[in-house]
């Protein structure tokens, strides 16, 4: 797989990543076994970024012992990338509170570098902004972790243009980890602009709208209560059926180049700049082959046009309710 740079630090992986959220979460029960098969099967073509997270074990670190053991044997081939941020002290709330004051980042560090059974971690992002702890406490401790050897690369997720500047300003920031799709823009106006002139590398999660950009869509009230496509308000009636009618166009699209329109999607976001590394996440080796697979496809400006004259503005229905959103 051709590879890409992630910010000016030195930081190169392929070009299409591998998301591990929804091997432990968010999308109905965990599968261990799934989620090691198919994490093997992304070194064996070629993916080498793997994206995990402290809030993905819930605070058990399931997650990250999960990544950590599927990657034994080749560890040191590839790049980790796991998150800090969230309080997860208490299991009845867990994604609710935020908690980046130093020592907690230093306390996440190690429980991560603990559960991933490695001794260095390739990218640490802070998982959401704390508004109660100054971004250049979060960046100087991250410095300090990097220097110690323990971290290699400072990455931020669902940060806005001047938390972006901010931090950068005291420890360069190699990575900016927020949604963007075909489905979801709003990094376009803002701060998509920032990381391009920061020399920042830009990793979008959430690159097949959550699943919506597949052939295995349904309405929100036929997934379980644990899978947040239940809530998530794209799926919503009036939401669903204008999205949905989007994605049969798309699909039009990619059928006429001889291609899925998971590609379709994964191709879109390649051809956004060669900063952008997408991490598609799925539990099947199949549904992997044919996300990678699209990191040969190449789109024409016809082919860009017509995606933008689908979905000029992303999809119908918030990516997250109120309550949720980051505020930039």
């Amino acid at each position: 797989m051709n590879k890409r740079d992630l910010g000016t630090q030195g930081l190169s992986v392929g070009a299409i990543g591998l998301g591990t959220m929804g091997m432990t979460m968010a999308y109905g029960a965990g599968d261990e076994e799934g989620g090691t098969a198919t994490i093997r099967r992304a070194y064996e073509l070629g993916v080498t970024l793997f994206d995990t997270a402290e809030l993905y074990g819930g605070g058990t670190g399931s997650n990250e012992q999960l990544v950590g053991r599927a990657v034994k044997g080749f560890r040191d081939d590839i790049v980790i990338a796991t998150k800090f941020g969230f309080d997860l002290s208490d299991p009845a709330n867990v994604g609710v509170g935020l908690d980046s004051r130093p020592s907690h980042i230093r306390e996440v560090t190690e429980n991560s570098l603990r559960y991933l059974g490695t001794d260095h971690i390739d990218v640490l992002y802070q998982h959401r902004v704390d508004p109660d702890v100054p971004i250049e406490d979060v960046a100087g401790t991250i410095g300090e972790l990097i220097s110690e050897g323990k971290v290699r690369f400072f990455g931020l997720s669902e940060a806005g243009p001047d938390v972006i500047r901010r931090a950068h300003a005291v420890h360069p920031v190699s990575v900016l980890q927020t949604e963007y799709s075909v489905f979801e823009r709003a990094v376009e106006a803002d701060v998509l602009p920032v990381v391009r002139e920061l020399g920042i590398g830009f990793v979008p999660y959430s690159p097949l709208g959550r699943g919506f950009l597949t052939s295995a869509v349904k309405p929100a009230a036929e997934y379980p209560a644990d899978d947040m496509r239940s809530w998530d308000d794209r799926w919503q009636p009036g939401n669903y059926e204008k999205n949905l009618a989007a994605v049969r166009q798309l699909t039009t699209l990619a059928e006429s180049k001889g291609i899925a329109v998971t590609q379709l999607a994964l191709a879109w976001l390649l051809a956004q700049g060669p900063h952008i590394v997408p991490i598609p996440g799925t539990r099947s080796p199949a549904r992997l082959a044919e996300n990678v697979a699209a990191a040969d496809v190449t789109l024409t400006p016809d082919d860009l046009a017509r995606i933008q004259q689908i979905l000029p503005h992303g999809a119908a229905g918030s990516r997250y309710p109120e309550a949720m959103l980051p505020s930039w």
